[in-house]
């Protein structure tokens, strides 16, 4: 549970899914001070065959939503998923050093967009939307000691594309474009308020 010791919730306001067990949604979410609860999400990961990054996060975003709505039909459920869209391939989290390596040394100098999905959900009042938060990024034309660097300082496996722009990864960068500056760390903030304040979710 977070938040919910900090704060009642509003007799008006539905409770609150996060369909997710990343510790950067999380503490993502709690920015927004409300209570709510986490829910792992259980969904096959597996691209389809021919699909492209952009319909991989959204499909995969709607399918956890869906899922954990489910396990919690009153409440609004909130999926999300990010996928590395180098010119069309999607790139997952590396899991391991060795894989990390090879993904930095394909985007070093590219540029790299970071398709990140979110759905709502809440089954009791038919609620369903889905957005996607599309972030550019430019990575330096890095050399190989300075992934090595990176990635021993860091260890951002979980993260897909290998670094964590809210860190360190920073440095790895020459650019970011977007309109949802929390898209790029794994949840857009901006279009989850939206969608979470017209599923009925009171925030302030």
């Amino acid at each position: 549970m977070s938040y919910a010791a900090l704060h009642t919730h509003s007799p008006e306001s539905r409770r609150l899914v996060l369909g997710s067990t990343s510790r950067y949604r999380r503490e993502l979410l709690e920015r927004l001070r409300i209570p709510f609860v986490t829910a792992s999400p259980e969904v096959d990961e597996t691209p389809h065959r021919g699909e492209t990054p952009p319909q991989l996060a959204l499909r995969l975003a709607l399918a956890k939503a869906q899922a954990v709505a489910l396990q919690f039909p009153q409440a609004v459920v909130i999926g999300s998923d990010q996928v590395a869209d180098l010119d069309g391939e999607p790139l997952g989290k590396p899991g391991q050093h060795d894989r990390a390596v090879a993904q930095l040394r394909r985007m070093r100098g590219q540029l790299v967009i970071f398709q990140t999905a979110v759905s709502v959900v809440c089954l009791a009042s038919q609620f369903e939307q889905t957005q996607l938060a599309q972030v550019k990024v430019r990575f330096r034309d890095l050399s190989d000691a300075e992934i090595e660097a990176y990635l021993r300082a860091e260890e951002p496996y979980d993260c897909a594309g290998s670094a964590k722009s809210e860190g360190l990864g920073i440095a790895l960068l020459d650019s970011i474009d977007n309109d949802d500056p929390t898209a790029l760390v794994g949840l857009p903030l901006i279009r989850t308020c939206q969608m979470i304040r017209a599923a009925g979710v009171r925030i302030l």
